[in-house]
């Protein structure tokens, strides 16, 4: 039976949901799971991380992310604790992370993973900018993947003993690189790479202020909102907004796609949603072809329509 490690990422102190994912994909076969957790306190997260045989706090003076630190740290400890698998998310930090700990510790690596399979070590992502699926098998003795979030079901945590806790150091030898400062967007109030639920504008919003019609849905909805390249580059949406193959991909249960046509560039980003809503007055848009659900009829007209039942109904 492998020895599984997840890396915990905590975001300005909170458990990110894509947590509880690798940890419903690591319980799956009664794994010994090692959680890995950068942080001054570790009480706060063991409620979340029961089912887990150990817990590693790693403790030092100043715990900011800094990426070859991080890395050396988790080499040693996937080394120290003998883990033959070691997986993460797929976020902004996971990709910058884990290329460098798959080189530290002289492991193969597979990104972005739609499906794992951690006894056999294989994995199923996308390829070709989404048009194929290809599965992948880590052949060396030990094996990273991240997952993108969202495609993993989450379970309830497993009741049992307490995790056995440990205490590493961070890794305190001079860095290569250096993270200055993080500047965070204004505008996005839901992570898009997380988010169940998005909605997205296009071109067709006309103008940046009209993107609060969206913003008004989505705060009906709990969800994030996204947008295109087109309106990205017209300047109505602020780059971290944009979904797709230059921008974020995103796995959410549904998506509201608002004046958007349904180019390949922006298909890409999103076409791994489990429910896709084109709202868009060209009845003949490629949107519709990928689409479960389409409107046909101007957005200004129906998004508030849209807005105001949804507002019925989940009252």
């Amino acid at each position: 039976m492998a020895n599984i490690g997840l890396y915990i990422e905590l975001k300005k102190g909170i458990f990110k949901k894509t947590n509880r994912e690798l940890l419903s994909l690591a319980g799956k076969n009664g794994h010994s799971i090692v959680a890995v957790v950068f942080c001054a306190d570790v009480q706060p997260y063991l409620e979340e991380l029961r089912g887990v045989h150990t817990v590693i706090q790693v403790t030092g003076a100043d715990l900011s992310y800094q990426p070859d630190r991080y890395a050396r740290t988790l080499a040693t400890v996937i080394a120290e604790f003998k883990l033959d698998v070691f997986c993460g998310t797929f976020s902004a930090q996971g990709k910058d992370l884990f290329p460098r700990l798959a080189a530290k510790a002289k492991a193969g690596l597979v990104n972005d993973c739609l499906a794992v399979d951690l006894e056999k070590r294989t994995a199923v992502k996308p390829v070709y900018s989404g048009k194929l699926l290809a599965e992948y098998q880590v052949a060396g003795p030990k094996a990273l993947f991240t997952v993108r979030p969202n495609v993993i079901p989450v379970e309830p945590p497993v009741a049992g003993n307490p995790p056995q806790l440990k205490s590493v150091a961070l890794d305190n030898g001079e860095p290569r690189t250096r993270i200055v400062e993080v500047i965070q967007s204004a505008s996005q109030k839901v992570d898009l790479t997380e988010a169940e639920i998005i909605v997205s504008g296009g071109r067709a919003m006309k103008a940046k202020e009209n993107f609060s019609l969206l913003e008004d849905l989505a705060k009906v909805l709990n969800a994030g909102v996204g947008a295109s390249r087109a309106a990205v580059d017209a300047g109505f949406a602020s780059s971290d907004m944009q979904v797709g193959q230059t921008g974020k991909v995103v796995n959410p249960k549904l998506y509201i796609a608002c004046g958007i046509s349904g180019a390949i560039q922006h298909f890409v980003g999103m076409k791994t949603s489990k429910v896709i809503v084109a709202i868009n007055k060209d009845p003949e848009a490629p949107i519709f072809k990928k689409a479960d659900y389409g409107i046909v009829g101007d957005l200004f007209t129906v998004v508030p329509l849209l807005k105001e039942e949804l507002q019925k109904a989940l009252s």
